[in-house]
């Protein structure tokens, strides 16, 4: 297997895909866009590029659906992408991952959409990092509308005020969930270590 630098949100995004099930190309693009779409621009161009690296890493593997549907002239067959056990454990490598590229607003939301197959220390690394790069992004917004507020037009000064109340309010959301996380956390502690 190359070695790579870490792996990017797309590489991410299909591995994990793929370990929820096998599936055919068009059916992972339509799954990546839902993923994706929300939290970024996705090119369908990069897919298949992706694909071909992991086949190559011998991370997924391709295999070809029933004998049936090969025989019938009129349709081609589809190619389904499975996950090799190699797959399964780079992904579980990559959901191990907490540094920067994890919160960062590229990777956050394909590592949290795999929250579920993540470890509880891990996740919660993440969370807190997510928020403290948006306590950073607070305090950059708030001293920018401090110096800027009487330059700026009523539109600008709207599109900013957005923009503090869509990171503000991400903070609360982070802060619940974080909540959640280690009371969970503690939870599982005193299950574990009864008195």
């Amino acid at each position: 297997m190359s070695a790579r630098k870490g792996a990017g949100v797309l590489e991410l995004a299909v591995l994990g895909l793929l370990h929820e099930s096998p599936m055919h190309g068009y059916e992972l693009r339509k799954r990546l866009n839902t993923l994706l779409g929300m939290l970024r621009t996705f090119s369908y161009g990069s897919l298949y590029p992706c694909l071909k690296q992991l086949l190559a890493e011998g991370l997924i593997i391709e295999d070809s659906p029933d004998e049936d549907v090969r025989t019938v002239p009129s349709r081609r067959s589809k190619i389904v992408y499975k996950l090799t056990a190699e797959g399964k454990e780079h992904l579980q490598k990559l959901l191990t991952e907490a540094g920067p590229a994890a919160w960062e607003d590229e990777g956050f939301g394909v590592h949290f959409a795999f929250f579920a197959h993540t470890r509880a220390d891990v996740r919660l690394r993440i969370l807190e990092g997510r928020r403290s790069r948006l306590d950073e992004r607070l305090e950059s917004v708030r001293a920018a509308l401090a110096r800027t507020r009487e330059r700026v037009d009523s539109y600008t000064l709207e599109l900013q005020n957005h923009g503090l109340e869509s990171v503000e309010r991400e903070v609360r959301w982070l802060n619940e969930i974080i909540g959640r996380e280690r009371a969970q956390a503690e939870q599982a502690k005193t299950t574990d270590n009864p008195r």
